[in-house]
């Protein structure tokens, strides 16, 4: 897909074939033209209870790739629940083209204890995959997971927020070296795509090098519903149903501009040098010239000599930043990536029609 212009509609679709076919797993089967909302054992409680995830697969009448989309594989991460519930139960599939594996939430575990980890050892969800049985709950979970829900697929997405006390705005993480990777972090149309192939464990990275192309879709903070990123990430989601064919009655969206962070880019974490209490003075998405003031650190006191003040060593764009409001030294306070020139003249006129048309709106 061209990075100037919506594609047309794609060759060489994954997963076509001549004809639809059922969609298999360990215990049952969704045929085409059916839905099955399914709760799946992968584990069990102290009590020998069952642990179950909620799964929807939808297998449309027509033949076309099969597509996963995942999300709170950490249990406090609620966005992309939102996300895959809306595909999943509100949006028109009758026409669909392929299968739409949708897992709302992976680590029940954790989203009922409401904590990012797996409240089991506290062992992580997101590197524990591809899994394997007879090795730690956590790589037995993962396991169950994969085998029955990820490797039957072509391509998908995972969707994550920021750990709790930070925020992000919405950006792709990708495995841009790999081309079917690329077209998949393209289609999903956000404006920042971050390279680099992932930690070792993550879904997205050994669905990848199980021959599944995956991306992660990074958005705003733990413990909340996000409206305005939610609503993004769906426009994101469609236009990769439009990219790869599943819903053809839709097109690509482009998003206005686009940036690939690689090793090319100046990018780091800024983290303080103090510890103390963080006034922030730009948000996620914020574009910071070099040299400008990105927060301030002080004492409870605010004693004028012992503010810290922070500022950008590039002019760049804020991906992600401190909510919490307090730091030891080292903690981080935002993420800041640098752009070409053309990237940050096609975002300056954004921001400056987006302000000119909020100033319309305001004098009407």
């Amino acid at each position: 897909m061209s990075d100037d212009a919506a594609a047309t509609e794609p060759p060489d679709q994954p997963g076509s074939d001549a004809t639809a076919e059922p969609f298999t797993y360990n215990g049952g089967r969704v045929d085409p033209g059916e839905s099955a909302n399914i709760r799946y054992g992968i584990s069990e409680t102290y009590l020998g209870d069952p642990v179950r995830i909620p799964v929807t697969v939808i297998n449309g009448e027509l033949p076309g790739p099969t597509v996963f989309l995942s999300a709170a594989a950490h249990g406090d991460e609620l966005n992309g629940i939102e996300v895959v519930r809306e595909v999943a139960h509100d949006w028109d599939h009758s026409v669909l083209h392929g299968t739409l594996v949708c897992l709302p939430v992976m680590n029940v575990p954790g989203f009922l204890a409401q904590e990012r980890y797996l409240p089991i050892y506290d062992r992580d969800l997101n590197r524990s995959f591809p899994g394997r049985e007879g090795s730690t709950s956590a790589r037995r979970m993962a396991h169950r997971i994969f085998t029955n829900f990820i490797e039957p697929c072509d391509l998908g997405v995972d969707f994550h927020t920021s750990t709790r006390g930070r925020t992000n705005m919405l950006h792709v993480r990708a495995n841009m070296e790999r081309s079917d990777v690329g077209r998949l972090a393209k289609a999903f149309s956000s404006n920042v795509i971050i390279a680099g192939e992932g930690p070792s464990g993550t879904l997205r990275r050994e669905a990848t090098e199980a021959g599944i192309p995956a991306i992660t879709v990074e958005m705003g903070e733990a413990h909340r519903f996000q409206r305005r990123l939610i609503d993004r990430a769906l426009t994101g989601v469609a236009s990769v149903l439009a990219e790869f064919g599943l819903h053809r009655e839709s097109s690509v969206h482009w998003p206005g501009w686009r940036t690939v962070i690689d090793d090319d880019n100046e990018k780091t974490w800024l983290r303080a040098d103090a510890g103390g209490i963080v006034d922030m003075k730009c948000g996620r998405g914020t574009l910071v010239k070099e040299g400008e003031v990105i927060c301030t650190i002080t004492n409870p006191f605010k004693e004028e000599e012992d503010i810290v003040t922070v500022e950008a060593p590039f002019t760049g764009l804020i991906v992600g930043v401190l909510e919490n409001p307090v730091v030891y030294p080292g903690n981080p306070l935002c993420h800041l990536v640098g752009l070409s020139p053309d990237t940050l003249t096609a975002l300056e006129r954004e921001r400056t029609t987006e302000r000119s048309r909020s100033e319309l709106r305001q004098n009407d």
